[in-house]
């Protein structure tokens, strides 16, 4: 029991902190922490998985690993046609990282494949914990959120559908704890308070995607899990105490809209203190009801099937209601469908308002962001731009003044930026997975697909939590957010390996015996010590790009404080740390001017520009060097012609043409 405790508290822990650490992904310091911390433990559990876990009648997910390893292989050889290849570089880390992931989960079962609770018990607490201090923020903003200028709840990600998706992830472990049919009571009783903290904070971000991931997997619950009643029980209590109060937090300015004073949001947040307080209360006092009606009367397998089955056909009947609201509208039901289609695909559309009502708006800005993503993809359709290469190349062909970094969708993504390549490793690992899945929660068929064991509906809601983060990545950019991504992986991996939930791994000695076992066999040891050197090898490659970045800071410090030939020198130790990147080329130019080596400079970014010539940056620091350090407007300008068909749109580039432009006609004036 303290055993199962223990690995719970540990799942709870290493998802949590992945979130609170790496926040959203975005910046390298923190990304380059949680992918050495995942290597290594992925290294060292795909270490003692081979040595001593325990023995399957087949390698149960092996295929599916390598065609993620192959994801991975073909993120990295991207590097050699890459558009940028130092951020192709970066993301071919953060894909390893995904991948160490996805091992952590493979060799978990294989080490202890009875913990599967631990598991789905650490993520329920993980999603609570953080659901939780977002909502924190709206009940103390005066302590974790000061500078907060948006309604909708983005702490600690930084980024509201990340929010959105964290308690949408929880709901199919929720939904598991509260309705199982094994374990004590007390604990399912507590699967309703979570469940309506979920639902809180996956309306207060507005996240309509979130939303749709978490319909997803409840009704892929709903539908196979023969657990419906108590089902319907938690989510009808959890799914209406929470919307009303979501309801009341959407009429209360102080919590919901933008730019509000912080008096105001301090006054607000103590009364939805007071009602999340009430929401818990009350959903505690339901749970401790339905279980105790549960241990007074059992309800005969007829009844819970003919219940069930009703359950299921008002499901149904929801899309056939919606139809028939909109067929009496105004628009009719094809107008309706026709409108809300247009607004969904239209890139030039009304773009919902950052408020509870885009809850219920179709319009996004996705539509262009897709539209770019292909447009990408038909340049180079076989191999893609590279990896990270869609926020690059989106600016020669974007018809806005918007900075995206993203598609926003996990399938157009690749296929920008590894075209057909990716796509087709992408599908392969998809089909290879489905089938693991399907293993693992079967059987589907024959005698045997009635029979629902404690582990078998377990191994669902791991499938269901998988589905929900699958279906959120298709239309948003939250497989790159660690504390998004590395939990769905560790379950998508767990389930995988797991094989037939009605096999049993065979039974053995302990580890360390096991391992000691598996130290004397010459070719287990030789893979865990493969395993061993490539944790090490992608730990270490991780840290490379962040130390360049380090060491070009110091070179830049150095050149504040007057010391170019230091500046020099650092800069060249970030080049040589970091050769795929041009920035440290730009501190070494800017240093060898300052020293006064002009012609050294300008060979130093005429370099750059010709190994990265799809980069605007490189282009835009020769043009500044001609034209504020030798003195040449004549060569800015042909330095700039690149840089305006790279970004029509840059700022940047256009003033720094219109500058070069004057002082070149005033040198041709003066000539005359």
């Amino acid at each position: 029991m303290l055993a199962r405790v223990l690995l719970t508290l540990a799942f709870a822990a290493l998802f949590s902190s992945v979130t609170f650490h790496a926040a959203g992904g975005l910046q390298l310091s923190s990304l380059t922490n949680i992918e050495v911390a995942l290597d290594a433990i992925a290294g060292l559990l795909v270490m003692a998985a081979i040595l001593g876990g325990r023995s399957a009648r087949k390698p149960w997910g092996l295929v599916s690993v390598g065609f993620f390893g192959l994801l991975a292989f073909a993120t990295g050889c991207s590097i050699l046609w890459a558009i940028n290849p130092s951020t192709a570089w970066i993301e071919t880390n953060r894909t390893i990282a995904l991948f160490a992931a996805f091992l952590i989960g493979v060799s978990a079962v294989r080490l202890a494949p009875g913990r599967w609770r631990s598991l789905l018990g650490g993520l329920l607490l993980a999603s609570v914990v953080l659901s939780g201090y977002s909502l924190l923020t709206k009940v103390y903003p005066d302590w974790l959120a000061i500078n907060e200028t948006y309604g909708r709840l983005r702490e600690p990600f930084g980024y509201w559908n990340a929010v959105g998706l964290t308690a949408a992830l929880g709901l199919p472990a929720a939904l598991w704890l509260g309705t199982r049919r094994e374990g004590h009571a007390a604990l399912a009783i507590f699967a309703f308070p979570a469940a309506g903290l979920l639902v809180v904070a996956l309306l207060l971000s507005y996240s309509r995607g979130a939303l749709l991931a978490a319909i997803a997997g409840i009704a892929f619950w709903l539908i196979f899990v023969p657990l419906r009643l108590r089902s319907a029980t938690l989510l009808i209590s959890a799914g209406a105490l929470g919307l009303l109060v979501s309801l009341w937090a959407f009429g209360q300015s102080g919590l919901t809209s933008d730019r509000v004073d912080l008096v105001l949001r301090s006054d607000a947040g103590r009364e939805m203190g007071v009602a999340l307080l009430a929401l818990m209360t009350l959903l505690l006092i339901i749970g401790l009801m339905a279980a105790w009606l549960r241990e007074r009367k059992s309800w005969r397998e007829s009844t819970k099937r003919g219940w069930g089955i009703t359950l299921i056909v008002c499901l149904t009947l929801l899309p056939i209601a919606g139809a028939a609201v909109l067929a009496t509208s105004d628009k009719g039901l094809g107008g309706s469908v026709s409108d809300g289609w247009q607004q969904l695909t239209d890139p030039n559309t009304k773009q919902p308002r950052n408020d509870p009502s885009r809850l219920t708006a179709v319009g996004n800005v996705r539509s262009r962001y897709w539209r770019d993503a292909i447009t990408i993809f038909k340049t180079r359709p076989i191999t893609g731009v590279g990896a990270g290469g869609y926020a690059p190349a989106r600016l020669v062909i974007r018809k806005d003044d918007l900075d995206v970094v993203h598609a926003h969708g996990f399938l157009v993504q690749t296929a920008a930026d590894l075209g057909l390549i990716g796509l087709a490793v992408t599908l392969a690992l998809l089909a290879a997975w489905l089938a693991g899945a399907m293993r693992a929660t079967g059987p589907w068929r024959g005698t045997g697909r009635k029979q629902w064991s404690h582990e078998r509906t377990g191994l669902c809601a791991i499938g269901c939590t998988v589905i929900v983060f699958g279906v959120h990545s298709i239309v948003d950019w939250t497989w790159l957010i660690p504390g998004t991504s590395v939990p769905a992986l560790v379950f998508a991996g767990w389930l995988v390996a797991r094989g037939p939930s009605a096999e049993q791994f065979e039974e053995g000695p302990g580890l360390r015996v096991r391992i000691g076992i598996g130290l004397r066999v010459p070719l287990r040891a030789g893979l865990a010590v493969l395993a061993l050197l490539a944790a090490a090898t992608s730990a270490w490659a991780a840290t490379l790009p962040q130390r360049s970045v380090d060491q070009n800071n110091s070179a830049i410090e150095a050149l504040a404080a007057g010391d170019p030939a230091k500046a020099q020198s650092l800069a060249r130790q970030a080049s040589d740390s970091n050769p795929l990147s041009a920035v440290p080329l730009f501190t070494l130019a800017a240093a060898q001017s300052a020293a006064g080596q002009s012609a050294d400079a300008r060979a130093t970014l005429e370099a750059a520009v010709n190994e990265q010539p799809s980069v605007i940056a490189g282009w835009i620091a020769l043009a500044r060097f001609e034209l504020r350090i030798a003195n040449d407007p004549k060569a800015a300008l042909t330095a700039l012609k690149p840089a305006l068909y790279l970004d029509p749109r840059s700022e940047v580039a256009k003033a720094l043409y219109l500058e070069a432009y004057k002082a070149n006609r005033k040198a041709r004036r003066s000539k005359r």
